[in-house]
């Protein structure tokens, strides 16, 4: 079982750094929420300024004609008709950067940095569109985060990526869990983590800045195996390292593709 979380220093981490997930936000107030937004992006998301994150069932307009996983009710994608392996991957705030378009788009990020995919997804999606694939939003899923939140991240994952489904985007589902409540039915009948993945298929995960600590890297390794006993991938990205320890029991059972995080990638290209 783990431990409650501190909900004091969560809000306040939430208020001062953003390092939470954008759907953190009803912590706040509407004019702090507006202010903070403000902050970030200036004049250009005005439209997002005026618009609460609950306010009309989290962008109803996202899971239209979408099917329903589970007693959570979270959205499911839809098995791709053939595997298509991404020659790379590039970060969301990076797509100005790129000369042909052949990567897949990823949100490997900090949230506060494609809380406008969530919100404007509509908006985006002519630009995200001109992409090879579109890696599913990578909401964040902290283990000392309130389990109700955790839940309405995974939605927000699978909502938009069936929204950019929907639309002819080819959208490859990102996996993200947290600890055990996530990945296995200790406290709740489903293992929310993997509700609305098509099993037999392709996936995308994230180790960059998540097996930092010996914890870290447990519940990663944890969670992995419980991820591949559950979905059976047939192809497995992975963006940033893929060390022995965590996955060297598991490469028989999927095939992986190891894709080096951005940074890395900027520090090859300078030399």
């Amino acid at each position: 079982m783990t431990s409650k979380t501190n909900k004091e220093g969560y809000a306040k981490a939430c208020h001062l750094d953003a390092k939470k997930s954008v759907l953190a936000y009803p912590f706040l107030t509407i004019a702090s929420r507006q202010n903070y937004i403000t902050s970030l992006r200036g004049e250009r998301y005005k439209t997002f300024m005026n618009k609460t994150i609950i306010d009309d069932g989290f962008n109803a307009e996202l899971v239209t004609n979408a099917f329903f996983d589970g007693i959570m009710e979270i959205p499911i994608l839809e098995k791709p008709k053939e595997i298509i392996i991404p020659p790379a991957l590039i970060p969301f705030t990076q797509i100005k950067r790129s000369d042909t378009k052949s990567e897949a788009v990823h949100f490997y990020e900090h949230d506060k940095r494609f809380f406008d995919v969530l919100t404007c997804t509509k908006e985006l999606l002519p630009e995200l569109a001109k992409f090879s694939a579109v890696i599913s939003p990578d909401c964040s899923l902290y283990r000392d985060m309130p389990l109700c939140l955790q839940i309405v991240n995974t939605y927000m994952n699978r909502a938009v990526g069936h929204y950019l489904q929907s639309n002819g985007l080819y959208v490859i589902p990102n996996v993200r869990w947290g600890d055990e409540r996530s990945f296995t039915t200790v406290e709740l009948p489903e293992k929310f983590a993997f509700l609305g993945i098509p099993k037999n298929s392709i996936v995308s995960i994230g180790t960059y800045g998540c097996i930092k600590s010996r914890e870290n890297k447990d519940y990663f390794r944890r969670g992995l195996s419980a991820m591949l006993d559950e979905l059976s991938p047939e192809v497995v990205l992975v963006y940033g390292g893929m060390p022995e320890y965590i996955f060297g029991e598991f490469k028989s059972r999927t095939q992986f593709i190891n894709y080096p995080d951005w940074t890395s990638t900027k520090r090859r290209r300078a030399v």
